[in-house]
C-alpha cells in the first residue's frame, strides 16, 4: 500500500505491458503442448473466446472460429438482431473516416430495437452449424430478452458488460439478481466484467461456469477517461485467480474459469493472461483484422455506441488475413497478430509448459 497524501492508501497495480515470462531451465517440443480447454462439459481445441463485437463476430465467422477449435459468441442485441441484413450498414460504417461522424452514426443505426425473432433465428443458426452456440447480452437486457436465449439452448448464455455485479440495485424497474437468474438457467453462464477480487467471489457464488476480467471491447482507456475507472489486467487477473482458489476451497471443489477479457493487443498479451492466472481469454480486437470481419477494418464494442455516454472509439485496425490465419496460421508478420494459438503453444514451449494450467505458475517479472 501507498499513501496518496494523509488520508487515502492505495495498492500498486500493474498493466500485462508491465509484466514478462522468464523462461525456466526446461524447454519442450512444441507438439507436446496440449492446448485444450475445458468449460463445463464444452472442450475446446485452445483456450480462446471470440469476443461479442459487431466488427468482428458475424453468425458465419462465429462459426468459422468454432470449426477452427474455440468458441464464437454473438453479440445478440447488436447488429444482428436489429436487422435482418445488416451488411449495407457495415459497408456504410467502413466508409466513415471521421471517429466523431462514426460514433453518430453508430448511434443512429443502434437505435433500431433489438427483435425477439432475430435472436431466435440467430441462435438457431449458430446451432444449426453444428459447432458450439454461445450468444451474449447485457446485464440491461437480461431480463427482457434472457428466456430467448435459454428457450434456444445454446451451448453458452454469455452476460457482458463493462462493469458487472452480482446484484444490480435500481430505485426504479425490476433488478438484475443474477444469482437467482443463473440458478434458474438450464445452460452454463459466462458473465463479466469484474476487476477485483471481491466481485469475481460474488461471480463466482452466483453460479457462473466463467468470469469475465477486466473491460473489454477496446474500452479500457475510454472508461478510465471517462468514468475515471480502471485497473490494471495483470493485478486483475491475479486477485481474480486467488478469488477461484478460495472458491474452489469454499465450495468444495467448484472450478470456475477466470478469462481475461480486454487489453489483449497480439499473442504475447494472451500468453501473459494465462500466465497471470486466467484459463482462457477472450479476444475482439485480433479478430476485427481478420478479412471476413464485419467491420472491414474498424473495430467498436457497445460502449462505443451508448446513445448518450460513448465510452468507446471506433478504431481503425489492418486487416493482416483470413480469420483462419489469425487464429492458426500460418504467419507473415512478426508483430503477434497471427497465429495466436501457434505463438502460444510456442511460449509453453520455451518456457517447459506442456498446458495451461501448469503454464499458470510460470514466473513473471516486472519491468
Amino acid at each position: 500500500m501507498q499513501d496518496i497524501g494523509r488520508s487515502k492508501r492505495a495498492p500498486q497495480a500493474f498493466s500485462l505491458d508491465h509484466v514478462a515470462i522468464v523462461p525456466s531451465r526446461r524447454t519442450r517440443d512444441n507438439q507436446d503442448v496440449d492446448l485444450s480447454w475445458q468449460i463445463d462439459a464444452v472442450k475446446l481445441d485452445f483456450p480462446l473466446i471470440a469476443a461479442p463485437t459487431d466488427s468482428s463476430m458475424s453468425p458465419d465467422t462465429a462459426i468459422e472460429v468454432g470449426r477452427l477449435g474455440g468458441l464464437g459468441v454473438l453479440n445478440l442485441e447488436g447488429l444482428w438482431t436489429r436487422y435482418e441484413d445488416p451488411w449495407p450498414i457495415f459497408e456504410q460504417l467502413a466508409r466513415i473516416a471521421d471517429p466523431v461522424a462514426a460514433t453518430r452514426r453508430l448511434q443512429e443505426v443502434y437505435s433500431e430495437p433489438v427483435k425477439a425473432e432475430l435472436i431466435t433465428a440467430r441462435l438457431a443458426q449458430l446451432r444449426a452449424s453444428g459447432q458450439w452456440a454461445a450468444g451474449s447480452l447485457s446485464p440491461k437486457n437480461v431480463l427482457q430478452f434472457g428466456h430467448l436465449v435459454e428457450a434456444s439452448a445454446p451451448d453458452f448464455f454469455v452476460v457482458r458488460g463493462t462493469l458487472v455485479s452480482a446484484e444490480h440495485v435500481a430505485s426504479q424497474g425490476a433488478p438484475l439478481d443474477l444469482k437467482r437468474f443463473i440458478r434458474q438457467l438450464d445452460l452454463p453462464v459466462i458473465v463479466g466484467g469484474c476487476a477485483n477480487y471481491h466481485t469475481a467471489l460474488h461471480l463466482m457464488r452466483a453460479g457462473a461456469a466463467g468470469v469475465l476480467v477486466g473491460f473489454g471491447g477496446g474500452v479500457r482507456h475510454a472508461t478510465a477517461s471517462v468514468l475515471g475507472i480502471e485497473v490494471p489486467m495483470a493485478t486483475a487477473l491475479a486477485d481474480a485467480a486467488e478469488a477461484r482458489r478460495d472458491y474452489l476451497d469454499e465450495s468444495g471443489g467448484r472450478y470456475v474459469q477466470v478469462i481475461a477479457d480486454g487489453s489483449i493487443g497480439g499473442s504475447g498479451d494472451i500468453a501473459k493472461a494465462l500466465a497471470c492466472g486466467a484459463d482462457a481469454v477472450m479476444v475482439g480486437a485480433a479478430l476485427a483484422r481478420a478479412d471476413e470481419a464485419p467491420g472491414r477494418g474498424y473495430h467498436w464494442g457497445a460502449e462505443a455506441w451508448h446513445p448518450t455516454l460513448t465510452r468507446g472509439w471506433r478504431s481503425q485496425v489492418d486487416q493482416v488475413g483470413s480469420l483462419a490465419q489469425i487464429l492458426t496460421g500460418p504467419s507473415c508478420r512478426a508483430d503477434g497478430s497471427m497465429n495466436l494459438v501457434g505463438a502460444l503453444r510456442q511460449t509453453l514451449a520455451s518456457t517447459g509448459y506442456t498446458d495451461v494450467k501448469a503454464f499458470q505458475r510460470a514466473e513473471l517479472v516486472i519491468l
